[in-house]
């Protein structure tokens, strides 16, 4: 799946801010937690946040889309009916609520990019259903802020009363800047603030001041719920399962025990733990509250000497209960967040948070809780609860520590046992695709007519016969000619199209299995493809062979490596909207960060050993055909005959064994170094799938893996 651009995968987020945190190593033969140079500030604000809705674009030159007036140039002139944002508009007047405008995102109070789709609520209000976008509602103007993946799609499903804005784009402002524009000076804009980051909340204040308009939070009211009523779907509460040892690799007292340790070495005493699926990894749990992402809505205290799930209890079971008693875990109302969050302040607790991704309700309720401590005490007050710290060095009272939470590098980094569930998982993976291409080619060589909504249940079919499958990790993408071309582009039932076999088709899939997650994207002809085709194909098989072959020093940020997977395309003047590669969970969200592999080089996490990432390079002509082809990789340590500097030098292993369709490689446009990685790739392939396989899968795999030669 397409490396994101956006806050979404912390939720992708891989945002500047995630670099500048402090890892110390542990006396693990395993370390959990990994040291970096950063000094915790008490009581301020990151610097090293993004911008808010900030979210850039490659490719603006020739590859551009149509403009929404053209392609709706059959609607009626005048604006469509919206009653939703009519509905919502009223709620600005109500007493106590008082604003001019409302920023709906797409995120949950957890910052997640998947969410339940009770917390769908920027889909509910403006009907598009893209995982990325921010949509604004003033008095009398609504506007939706989205990337260069989903234009397409939002011109498609929004209505003429929304205005599309395609982020990124020359002369598209930013939705703080946009605010400045549209509002009177001393405006006020309401948000929940249980959807913002702290840091999204502190830059949007920032910018929209500048104009003397005012944010408000809006603590106990979401207005898209009000209106959203009693057709809104019911949250979640499906049972939590323990994430089996085997699996997981690190036991969770380990893990607490290691983060315990970081907290002292930070001069905090306790954490706030927010994004799910580092919840989830801390504790080997997993859920199914969230679509493609085996987690569960929860938050996680831990101090020096306690811990605290914040949970719905009834998806608690007595397995899970038992296993968290084990680790010294205690229970908590999911709903008592902030009342905790009082009480540690009150007991003068040096609180770390992540503001990057914990909310802003959260973080502004400390912040008010320690303003309130100290006006109650006075700063060197006595306390008669309890003592956190007694030293000189650190302040009297409560206080917060900003940094990045030492729990995304450490998930980050793979161990033994979770690399082995995820080249497992891989495989099987492999064997249930190649299963069911061979049963796609055969359907159509006999002319059956078949949507893209038809591929994607026969690839669940088959992946569901696999052992260990638990669902699908995101929406298969299954894109036939023009619709290959929209870069997350969803097939629905009732308007996707039948499978051209004259055209180029597109699938980007993935699984969750329990003991690894999956990530592929093929592009493939069923005729005879275009010159054209076949030198777009070609560059793009390039550019991944570049960035799988890649070899580069420790400390080496991600966006280093992504020319290397755009050089071919750059040759001829081409590029791709989205980034070359993220992070990807075991067993875990199919989007993680730190890292990623991008043109965005604000993140300069570097690189390590364990990491995986993707390799995924594509090109997309508008309304025409897209291209992408994409494996999963794992960082390991590379072998060379020199260490210059005395360091490291990195590179990767595949994690992804599955052919790539060798008819549409122009063989001219091929190195013989290059011919010989694809030769080598297939080998391997038969290798490692063939002996999963039987009949005419099996068949169909030998056929495809055979070896090429130039002419």
């Amino acid at each position: 799946m397409h490396s994101l651009p956006s806050h979404a995968m912390r939720p992708l987020c891989l945002n500047p801010s995630l670099c500048s945190s402090r890892f110390p190593f542990f006396s693990f033969s395993i370390p959990i937690f990994h040291k970096f140079k950063n000094n915790p500030t008490i009581y301020k604000k990151s610097q090293n946040g993004p911008p808010f809705f900030s979210i850039r674009c490659c490719g603006s030159g020739s590859v551009t889309a149509k403009p929404s007036w053209e392609l709706r140039r059959n609607r009626a002139a005048v604006q469509e009916p919206d009653e939703k944002v009519d509905a919502l508009r009223q709620l600005f007047t109500k007493p106590g609520i008082g604003i001019d405008a409302y920023i709906i995102p797409s995120q949950d109070a957890h910052q997640s990019e998947f969410i339940a789709e009770c917390y769908m609520r920027r889909a509910y209000i403006s009907g598009f259903t893209g995982s990325a976008g921010t949509a604004i509602v003033t008095k009398d103007k609504a506007a939706l802020w989205t990337d260069g993946r989903y234009f397409l799609q939002a011109e498609k499903q929004l209505n003429t009363s929304w205005k599309l804005m395609r982020a990124g784009n020359f002369g598209v402002p930013q939705a703080s800047e946009w605010l400045n524009d549209v509002l009177a000076p001393g405006g006020r804009v309401g948000i929940d603030p249980f959807l913002f980051s702290y840091d999204a909340a502190e830059e949007l204040k920032e910018v929209i001041s500048k104009k003397n308009l005012e944010l408000v939070y809006l603590y106990d009211l979401n207005l898209v719920d009000e209106i959203w009523k009693e057709s809104r779907p019911k949250p979640p509460n499906k049972p939590i399962r323990v994430h089996d040892l085997k699996y997981a690799g690190i036991d969770v007292v380990s893990k607490l025990s290691s983060l315990r340790a970081e907290l002292v070495a930070a001069g905090s005493s306790a954490i706030v733990i927010s994004m799910l699926d580092e919840v989830a990894w801390l504790l080997n749990l997993r859920g199914s509250d969230v679509p493609h992402s085996p987690v569960m809505y929860a938050y996680l205290i831990v101090e020096v000497d306690a811990a605290k799930l914040f949970v719905d209890d009834s998806k608690v079971t007595s397995e899970v209960m038992y296993h968290l008693k084990k680790a010294g875990v205690d229970l908590r109302p999911y709903d008592s967040i902030l009342s905790e969050i009082r009480r540690l302040a009150a007991e003068g607790a040096h609180l770390w948070l992540d503001t990057s991704s914990v909310n802003a309700a959260i973080v502004e309720t400390y912040k008010a809780a320690c303003d309130k401590y100290l006006m109650n005490r006075g700063s060197r007050g006595k306390r008669k609860n309890k003592q956190y710290f007694e030293s000189d060095s650190l302040p009297v009272g409560p206080s917060g520590v900003y940094m990045q939470s030492p729990v995304s590098l450490a998930k980050a980094l793979k161990n033994p046992s979770e690399l082995e569930g995820m080249q497992n998982s891989h495989l099987r993976d492999a064997a249930a695709l190649a299963q069911f291409w061979c049963w796609l080619e055969e359907e159509i060589h006999k002319n059956v007519k078949l949507t893209e909504v038809d591929l994607a249940d026969k690839l669940l079919e088959f992946r569901s016969k696999q052992d260990g499958f638990l669902d699908t990790s995101f929406d298969t993408i299954s894109g036939s000619g023009a619709n290959g071309a929209i870069i997350h582009y969803t097939p629905e039932a009732e308007s996707c199209s039948v499978v051209d076999p004259n055209k180029l088709f597109l699938l980007d899939s993935g699984a969750q299995y329990v003991d690894g997650t999956t990530d592929i994207t093929r592009t493939v002809h069923f005729g005879e493809p275009t010159a054209r085709e076949k030198e777009c194909f070609t560059r793009v098989l390039k550019g991944h062979i570049a960035l799988d072959e890649a070899v580069f020093p420790e400390n080496t940020p991600g966006f280093v490596l992504d020319a290397f997977a755009r050089s071919a395309l750059w040759k001829i003047g081409l590029d791709y909207r989205h980034g070359t590669g993220h992070g990807v969970g075991a067993a875990l969200n199919v989007h993680e960060g730190p890292q990623s592999i991008s043109f965005r080089y604000g993140n300069m996490t570097p690189l390590q050993k364990g990491m995986i990432v993707s390799n995924e390079p594509g090109y997309y002509e508008d309304h025409a055909f897209g291209i992408r082809i994409e494996n999963l990789l794992c960082v390991q340590e590379i072998n060379t005959p020199n260490r210059y500097g005395g360091i490291e030098y990195l590179g990767f292993e595949k994690l992804t064994f599955f052919p790539i369709q060798t008819k549409l490689v122009d063989l001219s446009l091929l190195s013989i170094e290059e011919m010989q990685w694809l030769n080598s790739y297939h080998s391997q392939v038969w290798e490692k799938v063939s002996p999963l396989l039987e009949g005419s899968a099996r068949q169909w795999l030998w056929k495809n893996t055979r070896p090429i030669a130039k002419q």
